[in-house]
């Protein structure tokens, strides 16, 4: 059944014009009313309602008059969005990281908890992550925050209801861990969501990375998976399920040793960090390693800083195949840039002239269509920073937040 399109109301109209003013701001402060209007084709008139409502709401203040301008001074305006909140939490294979945000991008904590005696066990690993957002939430909304929403990365297969369908890397097949938090939080007044590791770190490279310009991005994020996030002519892509990106589990090398998926030769199985850390430390357990990463990852920074020639050459090795695969990356989808991430990002020296080189001989566009490979800037948890942006994302749409008592009213 066709149905038929329905035009927008009033209030719809308000919403959009509301989020196109706030998001003139946050890209453009400090700005006047002027300036927005002059840049949105709103009338002035109308800016200036829509601004007071803003203002009303808290999501934005006045900043003083401009200092620089011929004729009367304009009053400026900035973001504000003190009273508000939003919170992300990343799940990896042997640790949790929180952050919280507010409107203009402050983190107001970034919490990190050991996590490797947890993943493997579903229910245990849910009660982590919710112990972890109780304390979290519970502490902000002690500052007199308003929490906004949570969202949770996983490195995983996450379909539209927030099940985790498939995460070869944790061993969750099937968890519905929306319906598991939403019970274990019992309902609480802001929006869960869960999604893929990688679609959310994008969204933080998108929003707070330096590379946040062009319209097509690309990441490839790692904690014992490779998964893509990709980015669009501005837009996530996430596919029709909402399970894009599985670059992983693309077969590299037939013959090539096993992937936890169960085929063998996966760009995950080449590239990955338990394939790394066997190659480069050939001492260490060369069985399936889902948790307790971090020493073995600064035994080999440490060797590749004193040059060590075995160490430095299993790191191009993997950059290599992390090439190959920003090659299928670009000549499938063409992107400005492809963004190397998690715990790739401080091997990043180490890697990137490999990378870069693989690149070259394989994209079929002349110089990768014109493709760089960096390195992520935003340090550990860019996950968990991507889930909180996923919410502020949200007022970018028009779904905006009227302040609480509280949040009009912080403790001190």
């Amino acid at each position: 059944m066709i149905v038929a399109a329905q035009p927008a109301g009033f209030a719809d109209v308000r919403a959009t014009n509301l989020a196109v003013v706030l998001r003139h701001v946050r890209g453009n402060a400090p700005c006047s009313r002027a300036d927005i209007a002059a840049a949105t084709g709103l009338n002035k008139a109308t800016v200036s309602i829509l601004v007071a409502d803003l203002i009303r709401r808290r999501l934005l203040r006045e900043t003083g008059p401009s200092g620089h301008r011929v004729g009367r001074p304009s009053t400026m305006l900035g973001l504000d969005g003190e009273p508000y909140v939003a919170v992300g939490i990343e799940v990896g294979s042997d640790q949790l990281t929180a952050i919280a945000v507010d409107l203009p991008g402050t983190r107001l904590l970034s919490w990190h908890r050991s996590f490797a005696d947890h993943a493997a066990s579903p229910g245990r690993a849910v009660a982590a992550i919710v112990a972890l957002a109780r304390r979290a939430t519970a502490h902000l909304t002690r500052q007199g925050r308003q929490v906004l929403g949570l969202t949770v990365a996983v490195p995983a297969l996450v379909d539209g209801d927030g099940v985790v369908r498939h995460s070869p890397s944790l061993g969750w097949h099937n968890l519905d861990l929306h319906g598991e938090l939403a019970t274990a939080l019992r309902k609480p007044d802001y929006p869960i969501a869960v999604d893929n590791n990688a679609n959310l770190a994008i969204l933080a490279e998108q929003r707070y990375g330096p590379y946040a310009g062009p319209a097509n991005l690309a990441y490839l994020a790692s904690d014992t998976a490779i998964s893509a996030g990709i980015v669009v002519q501005g837009h996530l892509l996430r596919g029709s399920r909402g399970f894009s990106g599985a670059i992983g589990h693309i077969q590299v090398m037939p013959d090539g040793p096993p992937c936890v998926c169960g085929r063998r030769g996966c760009l995950e199985a080449v590239a990955g960090i338990p394939a790394l850390i066997r190659r480069a430390l050939p001492e260490a357990d060369s069985g399936p390693r889902r948790s307790d990463l971090a020493p073995d990852l600064q035994e080999i920074q440490r060797r590749a800083k004193a040059n060590d020639p075995s160490t430095v050459e299993a790191l191009a090795e993997t950059g290599r195949w992390l090439g190959y695969g920003a090659a299928l990356l670009t000549n499938l989808l063409n992107p400005d840039v492809i963004i190397l991430g998690g715990r790739f990002a401080p091997l990043a020296p180490w890697l990137l002239a490999s990378a870069e080189a693989a690149l070259t001989a394989r994209a079929v566009a002349p110089h990768a269509g014109g493709c760089r490979i960096v390195a992520s800037t935003l340090g550990a948890g860019s996950a968990a920073l991507g889930a909180a942006a996923r919410v502020l994302d949200q007022i970018d749409a028009g779904h905006l937040p009227e302040p609480s008592s509280s949040a009009a009213h912080p403790r001190i």
